[in-house]
């Protein structure tokens, strides 16, 4: 095993792979907009990165695992993360993203990746929410800043939408 300097910040690698000394262990899932086709939903994944993660977060990667509709729409140039927790703002953090539609997967990189102690959220932003009521589930994994990062599941984000019949 081996530790490497990276910036920023330290990297623990093992046979060219990096991993956290304490991954994160769960994400916290908000959501304010819970019907058929609402407009300008905001899906907040929130995630707490232990003091002693021994990395920097490289990034997230939010699947959906889960839900009648599979064809809804997320913009990866809509997404973006801050520090802190929904409706409790701080810094923004710069963050590139991709959409996968076939595998309804959405990576986001940290290109300055937030540090050790750290709490925050990546907002993922459709234009609509999906167009079928159901659970909606989404396995979040995170990868530590590094070569050939190795992912920690953080759980599912679980989002349950509802059609005007199901108040």
């Amino acid at each position: 095993m081996s530790v490497l300097t990276s910036s920023p910040g330290w990297t623990l690698e093992l046979n060219g792979q990096s991993f956290f000394t304490q991954p994160p262990w769960r994400v916290e899932f908000t959501n304010y907009d819970w019907y058929v086709d609402a407009g300008g939903p905001e899906y907040n994944f929130t995630v707490a990165l232990a003091e002693n993660a021994g990395v920097h977060l490289g990034g997230l990667v939010i699947t959906q695992t889960s839900g009648s509709d599979q064809t809804f729409w997320i913009d990866p140039k809509e997404t973006s993360a801050f520090f802190g927790r929904p409706r409790q703002e701080g810094e923004a953090i710069p963050v590139e993203a991709q959409f996968h539609e076939q595998k309804r997967s959405m990576r986001v990189d940290f290109p300055d990746p937030p540090p050790p102690g750290s709490t925050l959220t990546v907002v993922l932003r459709p234009p609509n929410n999906p167009s079928l009521n159901d659970l909606y589930l989404f396995a979040v994994e995170a990868l530590p800043a590094g070569p050939n990062p190795s992912a920690a599941p953080l759980g599912f984000a679980r989002m349950e939408i509802l059609d005007g019949w199901d108040r």
